[in-house]
């Protein structure tokens, strides 16, 4: 027998598979256990499916109870999706640009394909159509980079590059940095490597660490550049220059940031600078010892990613890193959609990133209008709006889709317990029609559920006025 409390149950013995997968999650309970009169009390079990379980979190729960979870959307109209019978405004889309529907993008895809066919079958080490060297080269006068290597994903490139770079040495992590950036680190440390986590807030944490390294050891550090929940950049320059001093190689992944931050300058069209050539140069850092790693994913809405090198580097990584021998190629719509891309970027680019920042200005200036607290103090397209009560997610996620909305739901362990909510992504598409529903709907949410309350009014960053 169990008695049931928190999100599973305690038995006096093991559970078995079916208990264990039956009884670990109960759908949007707040149970009060019997033996300590608290609410969400976790029971202690030995059971492996119950600690995968636990691991997983609100994740596995969401993922069965929340219409906004593991969703089918049914038809895409723009920013306007339709799942099942709901028609809802999407801010859940990380397509920051709108390239995804832009008609001189897919316009330009069809004519590759009949010329290369949907998907060109060699790997790249045995064959390369000419579209994957445009690219390069355009990229690299794009990001003024040394050169680039494009593989299919960044979690290929995590997997495969890091472990290079790491060289049996020493791997400094940022603690907040993106999941697949972490795993590649686990393979570095399979593979011989030390691998330390630190905070990006504590630079003189890093600078121990570094410091402590074995002599002659590679060093390399690992963060992200946008951070992907709180839209916010980190102390790039002081970062950099704390590891030149240790020659230690700094790997930035900029997947939310490459396409919207670019270059800053008087043509800018916002404070988003120009170009959108990604965090190094929006804060004026040159490719000395920085790898700079993005995908094509989000504001090219295109599968395919890169990482910049040093030509030396690049043939090396060619031999190397497995993807380039062993992973199955980018679809030729993808390479063109790139291509494309670029035209586009360069023509009407700024105009597009001017347009995002005022639509994602008019979102931050509410939230912030309302008291409600968000960890962005950037001004990016990525808002984070923290629950004060965790327990309150499946119900926000229900409110919201009933609402006509639909984001991100961030739960544990995706994010740590205190930070559980949901983020907003603000896209060059969304209309005005979609974000004034928006705003809308996040005041009658701040009055029917508590939110994290702003402690004082977010006062923008300087040279950040709208």
């Amino acid at each position: 027998m169990g008695c049931r409390f928190g999100q599973g149950y305690l038995f006096a013995r093991p559970m078995t598979t079916d208990e264990a997968r039956r009884y670990l999650f109960v759908a949007g309970e707040r149970q009060v256990s019997p033996l300590t009169g608290r609410r969400g009390e976790r029971r202690t079990t030995t059971h492996p499916v119950a600690r995968g379980e636990q691991r997983v979190g609100d994740l596995s729960r969401l993922q069965k109870t929340s219409r906004m979870c593991d969703a089918v959307i049914d038809e895409v109209h723009g920013r306007r999706i339709r799942s099942g019978d709901r028609w809802l405004a999407d801010f859940a889309s990380c397509n920051y640009l709108g390239f995804d529907f832009d008609p001189e993008i897919m316009d330009a895809i069809a004519p590759h394909v009949r010329r290369w066919g949907t998907h060109p079958s060699w790997s790249r080490l045995i064959g390369n159509p000419r579209l994957y060297t445009d690219i390069e080269e355009r990229l690299a006068d794009l990001l003024r980079a040394p050169d680039t290597l494009l593989l299919p994903t960044i979690t290929l490139i995590h997997a495969s590059v890091i472990p290079v770079l790491a060289a049996g040495g020493q791997v400094c992590v940022e603690a907040r940095a993106h999941r697949t950036m972490y795993d590649g680190c686990l393979v570095a440390r399979g593979q011989g490597a030390s691998v330390r986590r630190f905070h990006g807030d504590r630079p003189e944490d890093l600078e121990q660490l570094l410091a402590a390294a074995p002599p002659g050891a590679a060093r390399l550090v690992c963060i992200d550049g946008v951070n992907s929940m709180t839209g916010n950049l980190p102390d790039l320059p002081r970062l950099a220059r704390i590891c030149r001093a240790q020659e230690a190689l700094l790997y930035i992944d900029d997947a939310h940031g490459f396409g919207i931050i670019g270059e800053r300058g008087p043509a800018e069209t916002s404070p988003y600078g120009s170009k959108g050539n990604s965090i190094v140069r929006h804060l004026a850092e040159s490719y000395d010892g920085i790898i700079l790693v993005a995908g094509f994913s989000k504001s090219y809405s295109s599968l395919l990613a890169f990482v910049t090198a040093t030509p030396e580097l690049k043939a090396h990584l060619k031999v190397a890193a497995g993807p380039y021998l062993y992973s199955g190629p980018s679809p030729t719509a993808s390479l063109a959609t790139v291509l494309a891309g670029f035209d586009v970027n360069a023509r009407r680019g700024d105009a597009i990133r001017a347009d995002l920042y005022r639509k994602t200005h008019r979102v931050l200036d509410h939230v912030r209008g309302l008291g409600v607290a968000t960890p962005n103090t950037d001004g990016l397209p990525i808002i984070e709006i923290p629950l004060a009560d965790s327990w309150d997610l499946d119900a926000v996620g229900d409110f919201l889709w009933d609402h006509g909305i639909y984001v991100t739901l961030a739960g544990y362990p995706l994010v740590p317990r205190k930070q559980v909510g949901f983020r907003i992504q603000i896209t060059a598409l969304n209309s005005d029609e979609e974000i004034e529903q928006l705003n809308q709907t996040l005041t009658e949410l701040a009055d029917r559920f508590p939110l994290q309350q702003s402690l004082a009014p977010a006062e923008p960053p300087e040279g950040w006025a709208p």
